[in-house]
């Protein structure tokens, strides 16, 4: 009975239970599985996205954040859809446009074909009805261009026995060439032949006017006497050479300003053509290189020479730089002239410094330079002024250089090493300081001589390092030390202490102490007489200063044998008073 009542109230509560909807709810919640229900999972994976925090605010406003939340999204397409359509109505319209472009080209592509349609008609007629020459009208033909040549070859030959004639009388020096002949000129280069015999017309001309200037140049001068000839400068070898190269520069300018007015263009080589024969005519009688030849020849002294030859290398470039190397003749003879002057300069060169040894001279008795040096450093210093002021290129002037540095210096070297091989080392060491010293200074005024320095400076120094360990030994001789700080270097200790050794003793080194405190108090007075005939007084200082220190040294040396126990002085410091920063103290 109570079973029955059990299972009617649970029938009852059933019932009761499918007849609320929030049951229903319920159970098909529950009876839902979610692991196959895909749309479910992915929805509920955007919900955590946002939905964080499960609490009852949340929980009410869960509708809203989701339809705000697509909203929101659906704002975010509208936006990217916009820009989309943006782009494809910007196509459209370039589509559109290239349309209306081919429409407008198809358009005038027909119009065109319409327009030229009669004219291909009309050609097409016209190519049909093309005809030939007969026979007759062929040798018409043929006989009229004969005429034609014969009449343009008649032509060309008046046009060339007028324009050769007219060059004829262009044998002033000045001459004025009118544009029709120009004109004429340009036209007859299309006959070859005739157009190099009126320029051989030309050049024969201008060659004639050319001589003829110069040799008024050499012997008359210029209108009126001015400028006055070139032969009434004979006696000044420099401008005599120089007068003659100028003129012929003129000249070269001037012929190639006439040839490109002839020709109305600018002509490089031809000026030479016509110009070389000037150099012929001086060449075979003898008015520039046999003139040039006399100078040379008669050795004006190697600074004329030098100075020639850097005038003939000038004017060889200034030329061939106006016709290049067309001239060949004026050009070589320039060129010729230009290694005569600079082989007899040298030759001058080498025979002054073979003298210097035939007869070497002993140093003077203040054992500065000699005669003989300062003589060829003057030579050199007067070829060195004038490379200065060359005008020649600076490859060639450098090349020049070394060639006269090697001409001269390495001879005075020799020269002074053999003058004072017979001196005692300080006075040769002197007397070679004095000489190296004034080449350097020689040299130091001008361009091109830093190698040269440092080899003077290097043989200079070695001389100084000698003279600065004689005055060392001088002083510590005469002021008592040199023979103690001899035995201080040769003592070795496994024989002994020093103060047993000969004049070593305590009593030996006071009254050596005496002896140098001597000197000490004037310093001055122990210096080598060589030290008074030095040209540069920098030299001597530099000499005393460095002697000094190797006194101070020595005595350093002295000092600390002295106070070292094992050499058995008793009281060291009654012995040597000073020590040796006292004593550098005194002679600073």
């Amino acid at each position: 009975m109570a079973d029955v009542e059990a299972n009617g109230g649970n029938a009852a509560l059933s019932t009761s239970q499918s007849s609320n909807p929030l049951s229903r709810k319920l159970n098909k919640i529950l009876e839902t599985r979610l692991d196959n229900d895909k749309e479910m999972l992915e929805a509920l994976k955007s919900l955590s996205i946002f939905f964080t925090e499960n609490s009852l605010r949340t929980r009410r406003n869960l509708r809203g954040d989701i339809e705000r939340r697509s909203l929101s999204i659906n704002e975010e397409f509208v936006t990217i859809f916009k820009k989309v359509k943006e782009e494809l109505e910007s196509i459209n319209e370039d589509v559109q446009a290239m349309s209306n472009c081919c429409q407008d080209m198809t358009s005038r592509l027909k119009a065109s074909k319409e327009q030229t349609q009669d004219l291909i008609v009309k050609t097409t007629k016209l190519q049909a009805e093309k005809f030939c020459l007969n026979f007759a009208d062929f040798v018409v033909r043929l006989e009229i261009m004969e005429q034609m040549a014969l009449l343009q070859e008649t032509s060309y030959e008046r046009l060339y026995r007028w324009a050769q004639n007219d060059c004829r009388t262009l044998t002033q020096e000045s001459c004025d060439i009118s544009p029709i002949l120009s004109q004429a000129m340009d036209a007859l280069q299309d006959r070859p032949v005739l157009y190099k015999y009126t320029l051989d017309e030309f050049g024969t001309a201008r060659r004639s006017a050319v001589v003829r200037g110069f040799i008024d140049a050499l012997t008359r001068g210029g209108p009126g006497g001015t400028p006055r000839p070139i032969e009434m400068h004979s006696h000044d070898p420099l401008r005599y050479v120089g007068d003659m190269l100028a003129w012929l520069h003129q000249a070269t300018a001037s012929e190639k300003e006439h040839l490109e007015s002839l020709l109305k263009q600018k002509f490089e080589s031809q000026p030479g053509h016509y110009l070389h024969g000037v150099c012929r005519f001086l060449t075979c009688v003898g008015y520039l290189q046999v003139r040039i030849e006399q100078v040379i020849i008669a050795e004006p002294g190697a600074v004329l020479l030098y100075k020639i030859s850097n005038l003939l290398k000038f004017y060889h470039h200034t030329i061939s730089a106006i016709v290049g190397t067309s001239a060949s003749t004026l050009l070589t003879t320039i060129e010729e002239m230009h290694l005569l002057s600079k082989k007899i300069f040298f030759n001058s060169l080498t025979l002054h410094a073979s003298k210097l040894m035939d007869k070497v001279e002993m140093p003077p008795a203040d054992l500065g330079p000699s005669s003989a040096l300062n003589q060829t450093l003057a030579l050199l210093r007067e070829v060195l002024v004038s490379h200065d002021s060359s005008v020649v290129p600076l490859d060639a002037r450098q090349a020049d250089f070394a060639q006269v540095l090697s001409c001269v210096l390495d001879p005075l070297l020799q020269m002074c090493t053999v003058s004072a091989s017979n001196l005692g080392t300080a006075d040769m060491a002197t007397y070679m300081v004095n000489c190296l010293y004034v080449m350097k200074t020689t040299l130091a005024l001008f361009e091109f001589t830093d190698k040269r320095l440092e080899m003077l400076q290097f043989q200079i120094e070695a001389h100084l390092d000698t003279l600065i360990n004689e005055q060392a030994s001088y002083v510590l001789t005469r002021a008592g030390l040199s023979q103690i700080y001899n035995c201080v270097q040769q003592h070795k200790p496994e024989q002994g202490p020093l103060s047993n050794v000969p004049n070593m003793d305590s009593v030996s080194l006071k009254a050596a102490m005496v002896q140098f405190d001597r000197y000490l108090s004037a310093p001055d007075n122990l210096q080598m007489p060589q030290l008074n005939f030095f040209l540069s007084a920098t030299v001597k200082e530099q000499i005393i200063k460095q002697s000094t220190e190797l006194v101070c040294r020595a005595y350093s040396e002295i000092y600390e044998a002295v106070m070292n126990p094992t050499n058995s002085y008793k009281e060291p410091t009654s012995i040597l008073q000073r020590s040796p920063q006292q004593v550098q103290n005194l002679l600073s």
